[in-house]
């Protein structure tokens, strides 16, 4: 099993990375938070990763930390969660929040993760609420009890404007950091997309 590559970032995509190990070029597919999490191309760096083998394929996956490699290998371990959904759900949402959800039973904010529907999303609770580790995330969940409510809206909001439920969600998580009332996220929301 390979546990980490080292190596040069010679092409980025969508969900994938190629790194040049020695010559050898290995595509790791990666969420979208380690995708922008990576320096640019041509820059060395250390990919942890997890080696998918199945009967007609073998499929590197990629990560920009541990941690993001851990909680991976926490949803694969949730029966029905295939590494390909695993990247999914770690491309919607950012691990602290991810981990929250699942220990205060956040069906509303995984089962608003695409692709991941209200059943899958009760198992994930159901069978990772023990193994998952809040210690470094208090105030994160002191300010997502906090914000809940007006994220709601806000989703709500952009909803009503036209925007589907998915890019609404990474809208509002992307832009809520200073912002005290629903108006104020929907204004950073439009402002950063007419940058």
């Amino acid at each position: 099993m390979i546990s980490y590559l080292v190596g040069e970032i010679v092409s980025k995509s969508e969900n994938s990375i190629i790194l040049d190990v020695n010559g050898v070029g290995y595509e790791l597919f990666v969420s979208s938070f380690s995708l922008d999490s990576f320096p640019v191309i041509g820059s060395i760096t250390k990919v942890f990763t997890y080696m998918n083998i199945r009967e007609d394929e073998i499929i590197l996956f990629g990560f920009s930390s541990i941690e993001e490699k851990n909680i991976f290998l926490k949803l694969i371990s949730v029966s029905g969660i295939g590494p390909k959904v695993a990247v999914a759900i770690l491309s919607g949402i950012k691990i602290s929040e991810l981990i929250i959800a699942i220990k205060t039973g956040n069906i509303k904010i995984l089962s608003s993760i695409k692709g991941l529907g209200k059943k899958t999303a009760e198992r994930i609770i159901l069978e990772l609420k023990d193994k998952v580790d809040i210690v470094g995330y208090e105030n994160v969940e002191h300010d997502n009890i906090n914000k809940e409510n007006l994220i709601d809206e806000a989703i709500e909001a952009l909803i009503v404007l036209g925007i589907n439920k998915n890019d609404a969600y990474k809208m509002v998580r992307n832009n809520i950091q200073g912002c005290d009332t629903t108006e104020d996220i929907i204004r950073k929301v439009f402002q950063n997309l007419n940058n």
